[in-house]
């Protein structure tokens, strides 16, 4: 018997629409290009204050020497041997100098807006190479996801009805969904699009977060529970799930063998927050502030998971970027030797209109 199968969406990207979103990447500015334009700009403002200031005072001095030595008594005394008698008009002097002020202040002012973009420059490159590589690697992983969603449709196919694998192949098609979206975000972002619109579930999306990570905490002894009202929070499905992943999967890795990791959801005031909390010995070798900043790496953990997998502090920089992006945001909430709460927080969604 022949089965029918299809590869889903995935398969129909090309290599055609990845080199439209390099082109989109290149013809158009970047948040974080903008960023360092005004980051420039904002430097050479400065420096041409500076530089005003500093000639204008100059110019006040020597002013108000040349003055100071046309007054009446200066002028009544007779010139020494020796002496040159310069006479000047006023008016003429203070035009002069007013034009050798301006003329400097601008000549100061465009060398610094050159210096500082220069000076910026190569950070800005950095980030058009790191969002050009997340773009093609984003791309590159799309064909095997692809492969793997087809497959696991077929597989599904292939097992009769009632079998115990079947919610098993389910899920495993769901996973691949997720995956699918994950990096759905990663070319949007990577090609500068807007933030993704949408509403979430937010008790739905705790349960299912607790009950995929459950099965990877398992192993090393750590149980998952979750609990949350129900509220719809203004932010994509995805783009909460991908936070709480990330939060879950961190308060794993400091969880010590038969603790639980929490994850409570409750709204607070236009808010909906949700707390991840472990039991661990709390943040250790870096300050709580700066744990949410790109490539900050503290102590290694002292659990089996946590020892045996490399953190390049990255998943929580990405939590507060998507957090940002969506209006909410992320923190620590409390962290010590009894564990660590991160709060992690969006808008309610407005029940008349997203709902």
């Amino acid at each position: 018997m022949t089965q029918h199968w299809y590869a889903g969406p995935m398969a129909g990207l090309g290599e055609g629409r990845a080199q439209m979103a390099r082109a989109r990447m290149a013809a158009r500015r970047l948040p974080d290009e903008e960023a360092y334009r005004r980051s420039a700009s904002k430097i050479g403002w400065q420096v041409m204050a500076v530089c005003a200031a500093l000639v204008v005072i100059g110019g006040a001095v020597i002013l108000g020497f040349v003055f100071w030595q046309t007054t009446p008594t200066e002028a009544a005394k007779p010139a020494q041997p020796g002496e040159i008698e310069v006479r000047l008009d006023p008016g003429e002097l203070i035009l002069a100098t007013v034009l050798l002020a301006t003329g400097a202040i601008l000549c100061a002012g465009l060398a610094a807006r050159l210096i500082a973009r220069r000076a910026v420059y190569p950070l800005d490159e950095a980030f058009r190479l790191q969002r050009r590589f997340v773009a093609d690697v984003s791309h590159e992983l799309r064909t095997p996801l692809a492969v793997i969603d087809a497959r696991a449709q077929q597989l599904a196919a292939l097992t009769p009805p009632g079998d115990a694998r079947q919610p098993v192949l389910v899920e495993l098609r769901q996973d691949a969904r997720i995956m699918a979206d994950v990096i759905d975000a990663m070319l949007a972002t990577a090609s500068g699009g807007e933030p993704g619109s949408g509403s979430a579930p937010l008790a739905e999306t705790i349960a299912a977060v607790a009950r995929d990570l459950g099965e990877v905490a398992r192993p090393f002894g750590v149980s998952i529970a979750a609990d949350s009202e129900e509220l719809t929070v203004a932010a994509p499905t995805q783009v909460v799930r991908r936070c709480l992943v990330a939060l879950t999967d961190n308060a794993i890795d400091h969880a010590p063998a038969g603790s639980t990791v929490t994850i409570v959801g409750a709204a607070r005031g236009a808010d909906a927050v949700v707390t991840v909390s472990d039991s661990g010995d709390g943040i250790q070798g870096i300050s709580p502030d700066r744990v949410f900043d790109r490539f900050a790496q503290g102590a290694t953990p002292a659990t089996a998971r946590g020892a045996a997998r490399t953190s390049r502090g990255i998943g929580l920089a990405l939590v507060r970027e998507l957090c940002a992006a969506h209006g909410g945001s992320v923190g620590v909430a409390s962290s010590g030797p009894g564990g660590t709460t991160f709060e992690l927080s969006f808008p309610l969604a407005d029940r008349n209109g997203d709902e």
